[in-house]
C-alpha cells in the first residue's frame, strides 16, 4: 500500500505497540524504532516531539490521566510521534491521549493545548521536534528520574533494559530542555509549532474565476 493512501498506517493496532505508563519517552523511541523496522522509507517523515517548557509545567487536555470531563493534566514534560507523510497530511500518535490513535495534527493541538493566551506564561508550551533517524541514534535513559532517593520505583519500568547510546547512558534531559540552540532537534513556541506542520489546503483549487 502506497504511504500516499489515506488508508495507511505506520502502527494499524495500538494494542501492538509497546507501552509503559509514564515513560512517554520510551514509548516514543519504541515506535520510532517498530518504523525503522516495518516502514524504513517512512522513518526520515516522522518526528518524536518533547513538550515542555523552563519551568516544566506544561497543561495538556484529553490526556488518559487527566482529570474532569476535559481530561486536563499537568505535566513537567510529554513526548508524542508524528508522521509528516507530506504537506498537507501530518498524523499524531499519542498513546496517552484519548483522542483518536493516530489523531490529525490540527484537531490534535486544538484540543490537547488549545491556546496559549488564556495561560500564564509559566505554563506556555514548548516543543522540541526531533526526526526519528536522530532520536534512535541520540536518545539515551538510565530511568534516574522514575526514582525516588531510597532507589525504589515512582513507576515500574519497562521489562526491557534501558536505552543507552555509545556516548551516554542518560541524554533525557537535553530532549527536555526548550532552550533554542541547544540540544537536538528544533525548538518551537506552540504558534510557530502549528504553522510549521499545519498546512490548510488551498480552497482556491479548483474553483473557477468569475470574469
Amino acid at each position: 500500500m502506497s504511504t500516499n493512501d489515506a488508508n495507511f498506517m505506520l502502527f494499524p493496532n495500538i494494542n501492538d505497540c509497546s507501552y509503559v505508563s509514564c515513560y512517554c519517552e520510551e514509548n516514543v523511541w519504541k515506535l520510532c524504532e517498530q518504523v525503522k523496522k516495518t516502514h524504513p522509507s517512512e522513518l526520515s517523515k516522522c518526528y518524536a516531539v518533547f513538550v515542555s517548557n523552563e519551568r516544566r509545567t506544561v497543561p495538556l487536555w484529553r490526556q488518559k490521566a487527566g482529570r474532569g470531563d476535559e481530561k486536563l493534566v499537568i505535566w513537567d514534560y510529554h513526548v508524542f510521534f508524528m508522521h509528516n507523510p507530506s504537506p498537507n497530511r501530518c498524523l499524531v500518535f499519542d498513546l496517552d491521549t484519548t483522542l483518536p490513535f493516530p489523531t490529525y495534527f490540527h484537531k490534535y493541538v486544538t484540543e490537547t493545548f488549545r491556546s496559549d493566551y488564556a495561560l500564564t506564561s509559566e505554563h506556555h508550551r514548548f516543543f522540541r521536534v526531533i526526526p526519528a533517524e536522530k532520536y534512535l541514534a541520540e536518545f539515551s535513559s538510565d530511568r534516574r528520574h522514575m526514582r525516588r532517593p531510597d532507589g525504589s520505583w515512582i513507576k515500574p519500568p519497562p521489562s526491557y533494559p534501558p536505552i543507552q547510546t555509545n556516548a551516554s547512558t542518560h541524554s533525557l534531559d537535553d530532549f527536555i530542555c526548550m532552550k533554542p540552540g541547544k540540544g537536538p532537534g528544533a525548538v518551537y513556541d506552540l504558534l510557530h509549532f502549528v504553522q510549521q506542520f499545519y498546512k490548510p489546503p488551498d480552497r482556491n483549487i479548483g474553483t473557477k474565476t468569475q470574469n
